[in-house]
């Protein structure tokens, strides 16, 4: 029995196919990149294939067009391993024309190892613009999981005046707890029987021993890269600086140096584990300073609950921790969303410590402001923020915002007085 559940970018991957000649899908390992890519092919073929390495290394050495050989629509699987691959299908569509040929996909930015022994990242001879289109896959959001019912819908914030979002769904305390260490990560969602926090453990050991010893640049060290994750994993959903991260590590590692750390952080962005939220720039009528710092995420929380350490009972009795695990929770979402709108996601913050979580912006500039609280007081608190932060923009050059939010925790959406909505993550879509 097919177990597949359908993604927010099967239907993206399907228009993108009509406009372009190659599709490049990226995002951290397990997250169903294959699995989506390989019902939209005829043929695949897959990199990292041990048993073809000695084959595959021969043609990248002699004749890369030899890869696109096969039925087409073709995946390339994890195809950064020869990078060449990218200019092979650039100029493939270049010289047929042809749309939906191509789709390669990949759990790290390619690299190029020079003469000095360092590496160069994202190496490709040209950009690909108009030929390659890029997508970002994360994991499973909650409308994908079939855990959202799906009621209130970002495209209509944005592009209706008037939306009813009252609902009410399943979710509980509980079961948002469970959720938050579970992950969304699609086999574990699918098969039952699987122990997330097994699975979450494993993913961390994985990527520590394996995936960064795949690059030379650095020697990496299984226990520091987890002492980083654990430190990351604590300041989650926060704005901080590299600085405090490096304190946090030097107590319990003193001899990591400030390189060594950006190092390792730089391969967790290679590898698409952290996923920082960037500062908003809005246009804002006073001078307040406005902080620029990014706001620190990992793409999935249950890496961030699996690092440290935490279980259903500690996060019951640890609601500041589990508030900013369950704020990594709605920007995973909120991601996933943005991806199929287009949007950019950013969080604003200034100097009177007004701050709002997400702030959406769509292409034509279009944009809306997301506050995220689990529940309880802090909704009446959140929506006032939001009005505060309405006042200060300067709406005559950025305009009026679609929207206002508190995403929140609990199993009601509804409308307040002040037209500010307040939305359960468990009812929200695209």
């Amino acid at each position: 029995m097919d177990k597949y559940l359908p993604r927010i970018m099967d239907e993206e991957l399907e228009e993108k196919m009509k406009s372009v000649g190659c599709i490049y899908i990226e995002g951290c390992k397990w997250c169903g990149k294959s699995t989506t890519a390989k019902r939209h092919v005829k043929t695949t073929t897959e990199f990292q294939d041990v048993d073809r390495k000695k084959e595959y290394d021969n043609i990248n050495e002699t004749k890369p067009s030899l890869f696109l050989l096969g039925e087409k629509p073709l995946l390339i699987d994890e195809w950064q391993m020869y990078p060449i691959v990218w200019d092979a299908i650039r100029n493939d569509v270049d010289k047929t024309g042809l749309l939906g040929q191509y789709i390669i996909a990949g759990s790290a930015r390619p690299r190029k190892k020079n003469e000095d022994g360092t590496y160069t990242y994202n190496v490709t001879m040209h950009s690909g613009t108009g030929r390659i289109a890029s997508v970002t896959m994360r994991p499973m959001s909650l409308c994908e999981s079939n855990e959202s019912t799906g009621k209130v819908s970002l495209s209509d914030l944005f592009n209706k005046s008037d939306v009813s979002v009252e609902d009410r769904n399943n979710l509980t305390f509980e079961s948002l707890i469970d959720i938050i260490i579970r992950g969304g990560w699609p086999e574990v969602i699918a098969n039952k029987n699987i122990n997330s926090n097994d699975v979450v453990n494993a993913y961390i050991d994985r990527l520590s021993k394996e995936e960064i010893e795949e690059d030379g640049q650095v020697r990496v060290d299984p226990d520091r890269l987890k002492r980083i994750l654990r430190s990351i994993s604590r300041n989650i959903s926060s704005p901080v600086n590299i600085s405090t991260i490096y304190d946090d590590v030097k107590s319990n590692d003193d001899t990591i140096s400030r390189e060594t750390l950006e190092n390792y952080i730089s391969l967790l962005k290679r590898l698409y584990i952290v996923d920082n939220v960037p500062a908003w720039n809005g246009k804002i009528r006073s001078k307040v300073a406005i902080r620029i710092k990014e706001k620190l995420q990992i793409v999935d929380p249950s890496l961030a609950v699996a690092s440290l350490g935490a279980n259903h009972n500690s996060l019951m009795g640890d609601l500041n921790t589990l508030g900013l695990l369950f704020e990594s929770l709605c920007i995973r979402d909120l991601k996933v969303y943005a991806e199929r709108l287009g949007a950019m996601i950013s969080y604003y913050r200034d100097e009177t410590d007004l701050e709002c979580d997400a702030i959406l912006e769509l292409q034509n500039g279009d944009w809306g402001a997301i506050e995220i609280k689990l529940g309880g007081e802090k909704i009446n608190e959140a929506a006032s923020n939001l009005l505060k932060l309405r006042d200060k923009i300067d709406t005559s050059k950025l305009g009026e915002p679609k929207f206002l939010m508190v995403l929140t925790g609990e199993d009601m959406s509804y409308r307040l007085d002040n037209g500010v909505y307040v939305v359960s993550i468990a009812s929200l879509k695209d």
